[in-house]
């Protein structure tokens, strides 16, 4: 499973790629992880909980960064065993370019998945994977920006709805 997008984040890259090297920050970012630690030069462990369709694991893995170069780009590899569930490897091409108002950030993700998890079928897997990573990109993002942005979309979806899907939507 490959997929690639691309994020606006209002922070200079020295701040996202110094995000991106953070334990406490990856944790607070990967959907699921209940322990990262290590640092960028030996590796990390990490302990993710997740459900999958049907199927619920906690995985143990490693995560090295390789590739790195200084606010601009790192490689991120990672691999974790879910026990009976199976396991879980890939990795994501990371780059940032400044850009007005902070960095634009752009990954390459690709995943594999074997055991239990590989029977669900690549359509519940795909789309788990890129919920993943969306979410993990999503996390940095409002880790970085703090909640201010969060609050501003908030107002903005208390706004009237107009069209046939706010009458959909909307509470009479």
């Amino acid at each position: 499973m490959q997929m690639s997008d691309t994020r606006q984040i209002a922070a200079p890259p020295a701040e996202v790629y110094a995000a991106l090297l953070n334990p406490d920050v990856l944790k607070a970012c990967v959907p699921g992880a209940t322990e990262v630690t290590g640092n960028p030069e030996d590796g990390f462990e990490a302990s993710v909980t997740q459900k999958v369709g049907p199927v619920k694991a906690t995985f143990k893995g490693q995560v090295t960064l390789s590739e790195m170069t200084e606010n601009q780009s790192l490689t991120i590899t990672g691999e974790g065993k879910g026990g009976a569930a199976g396991f879980a490897k890939g990795g994501a091409e990371v780059r940032m370019a400044p850009v007005d108002g902070g960095t634009e950030l752009s990954y390459d993700v690709e995943a594999k998945v074997g055991g239990k998890l590989a029977q669900l079928g690549s359509r519940i897997i795909d789309g788990f994977a890129k919920k993943m990573a969306d979410q993990f990109f999503a996390n940095l993002q409002e880790t970085l920006e703090g909640p201010a942005q969060a609050a501003e979309a908030s107002e903005a979806d208390e706004t009237p709805k107009k069209g046939w899907l706010g009458r959909l939507t909307a509470k009479d």
